[in-house]
């Protein structure tokens, strides 16, 4: 009898506008803010003119979108913007808008200082220091695994935070290792 009304909700739900964003996330939100520089689509099911691949937020946090115009998205979740985007439409230009929106590709993090490459790489989900420095080719010799620093992109104090290979870096971060006297 549970799983005939967990069916019956579940269909209820869709026939109402879809599967909410945690139903598609694996049943957890994802706190993940969008940016200057991440590339997203839009994809609105059925309705192939409203549809956009690969869009990149402009440095105002913007991405041009037909019929709403210019969306101001910098700092909301994959969901808000869903829920954002679903809410223009609905009424004037659809009766049940279904939405669904992803990221293509993050916003890059750098890494400088005695790295075997230093420069900008495209963010992972699950990025530490670590893997950071793996992806820039590994420490130097003279690197000093004491003396890490990061600067988060969303910090407007600009402070450097001092970080341990297990720190997670977030899109944006700048990881600098410095050299070892010893």
């Amino acid at each position: 009898m549970k799983a005939v009304n967990a069916l019956l909700i579940l269909i209820a739900v869709v026939l109402a506008g879809g599967m909410p964003a945690f139903a598609q996330q694996g049943g957890t939100l994802s706190t993940y803010k969008l940016g200057a520089g991440d590339v997203i689509s839009i994809k609105v099911f059925g309705e192939e003119d409203l549809s956009r691949e690969k869009i990149q937020v402009s440095d105002a946090g913007t991405v041009p979108y037909p019929v709403l115009g210019e969306l101001k998205i910098l700092g909301r979740t994959v969901g808000e913007l869903e829920r954002q985007v679903t809410e223009g439409l609905r009424g004037r230009y659809l009766v049940n808008p279904r939405v669904s929106v992803t990221i293509e590709l993050y916003r890059p993090f750098f890494v400088n200082g005695q790295v075997a490459s230093p420069g900008a790489f495209p963010f992972q989900p699950g990025l530490t220091v670590s893997k950071a420095i793996s992806l820039a080719g590994g420490l130097k010799e003279r690197a000093s695994v004491n003396k890490m620093y990061l600067l988060r992109e969303a910090d407007s104090s600009h402070t450097r935070a001092k970080v341990d290979m297990n720190s997670e870096v977030r899109p944006g971060d700048v990881l600098t290792v410095e050299e070892s006297f010893f």
